[in-house]
């Protein structure tokens, strides 16, 4: 019985290795679809909950920084425990979960409206970022490890690259339907579409089989830090223009005059899908060091326009210059961390090395905002050129200090 069971594995496998590309995408379609428009609750209040929290409930730049940088604080601190559910209990029971708790956070939204004390809706408008921050977590986390055990390791590459393209594409597409909505039913109607959208999302992947749990313990994030942290903080470098934008582009558009900021975030999430599908399997080919030297200049000039701009459009070929460079830097350092991450615990290296991506996230709002607050927002856009500038000493490094062996550095 167990060799006819071990003997249908193997033939399950050999046939997933030799699926051709196009049977991967169209297993990943409906996967891919969910993260898609479960996304959509972050993209939505982009460029709207910053103008609301400063115009409506009197908050400066900083507080604006920490309740929106909340987010990804709550994403970091939850990591490990979404990457143990989705291990112990199943993908799918994580993507569901996730997209239960983006529903919540809609309804915190809506609560918030209710109370005519300021301070009490900023609290609960707290509330519903850190259980939208939770439910990235789960969503990634899930969705990463579901795609993979529906298409094999082998095709785990592009299992990142079609759940980052859902993830920023709905970005992209959600902040225009953000200022939409705002423009005719108001943070409401931003408030309802969050709590409502990620239920579409869950009558998709309710359809779909899940995957068997892990039935290996997972290893412990600090036992593979050592491996990743170089390529990590690589990432968390490079993260600060993504930063700046998700954060303070609708007060640097509010503060210049130029209307709400839905197309620098258009921008951005089109050069960065743009950039994956066509220069997505570079890392893998070149090398992740040689990439991220090539790419993070394009990153650094995108927020020198951000910050020297003098209207609306030079600010788009900014944030898409932006979004272009960080694209490839993201999977670059990648590669990089799974060349010297232990081969027994790629996933967990992979969840640690995002790991990187949380803190940069968390730490860039408050510290952007206390920028803002003391010499201007459009100065957030120069200290973070500096930042990501920083980023191609770290690809440097390890482009002169290869891994050895493929494993540790």
């Amino acid at each position: 019985m167990s060799s006819s069971h071990s003997s249908r594995s193997a033939a399950a496998h050999h046939a997933a290795a030799a699926a051709p590309p196009v049977n991967v995408f169209l297993r990943l379609l409906p996967l891919t679809l969910a993260v898609f428009v479960g996304f959509l609750t972050i993209g939505l209040p982009l460029p709207v909950l910053p103008l609301h929290l400063s115009q409506h409930l009197g908050l400066g730049a900083l507080g604006v920084g920490v309740l929106v940088g909340s987010q990804f604080a709550a994403a970091l601190l939850s990591r490990a425990w979404a990457g143990n559910l989705a291990d112990t209990r199943g993908a799918k029971r994580a993507v569901v979960s996730g997209l239960l708790l983006a529903t919540a956070s809609g309804i915190a939204y809506l609560v918030s409206l209710a109370f005519a004390d300021a301070q009490a809706a900023v609290w609960t408008l707290l509330t519903g970022r850190l259980l939208l921050g939770c439910a990235e977590s789960l969503i990634v986390t899930g969705a990463l490890g579901w795609g993979v055990g529906m298409v094999g390791p082998q095709n785990a590459g592009k299992v990142m690259a079609w759940v980052g393209i859902a993830m920023y594409g709905a970005y992209a597409a959600g902040a225009p339907a953000g200022v939409a909505v705002n423009a005719r039913w108001g943070f409401t109607g931003i408030s309802l579409a969050t709590a409502l959208i990620p239920l579409v999302a869950l009558a998709i992947v309710l359809g779909l089989r899940g995957t068997a749990p892990a039935a290996h313990r997972r290893t412990p994030f600090y036992k593979v830090l050592g491996s990743v942290w170089v390529p990590g903080l690589g990432l968390a470098l490079s993260s600060v223009g993504f930063g700046v934008i998700t954060t303070f582009a609708a007060l640097l558009f509010s503060d210049r005059g130029w209307g709400p900021a839905s197309m620098a975030f258009t921008a951005f999430g089109v050069a960065f899908i743009a950039a994956r599908l066509f220069f997505g399997h570079l890392p893998d080919k070149l090398g992740g060091a040689r990439v991220a030297l090539i790419c993070i200049p394009f990153e650094v000039l995108g927020q020198l326009l951000i910050w020297g701009a003098n209207d609306v459009s030079l600010a788009a070929v900014g944030a898409a210059l932006t979004g272009f460079g960080y694209s490839l830097a993201f999977p670059a350092f990648g590669v990089e961390a799974v060349k010297r991450a232990p081969p027994q615990a790629r996933g967990v290296a992979m969840g640690a090395y995002v790991a990187f991506l949380d803190i940069s996230l968390g730490i860039t709002g408050p510290v952007a905002g206390l920028i803002a607050s003391n010499a201007g927002v459009g100065a957030v856009y120069l200290v973070g050129a500096a930042a990501v500038a920083l980023s191609l000493g770290v690809a440097l490094h390890l482009r002169l200090r290869p891994a050895a062996g493929g494993h540790h550095a």
